[in-house]
């Protein structure tokens, strides 16, 4: 890390499948205040994965979500 301090916040979540990409908005993580990395808990992890994966069976080129 940085040296900067971890906060709660929001973030971008994206996953390209190849042929479509999903994009997922104001996602909660814990970002750094300096640099800018951000960190998931296993939670938001699991829910993104069935996100992503429901997205998939769709078959949309493009999916846009908000969290």
């Amino acid at each position: 890390m940085c040296g900067g301090h971890k906060e709660a916040g929001l973030t971008t979540f994206t996953a390209d499948l190849g042929e479509n990409l999903v994009v997922v908005r104001r996602v909660p993580a814990t970002v750094c205040n300096q640099c800018g990395e951000e960190w998931l808990n296993n939670e938001t992890a699991k829910q993104l994965e069935a996100i992503v994966e429901e997205a998939r069976a769709k078959k949309h080129q493009l999916e846009v979500l908000s969290f």
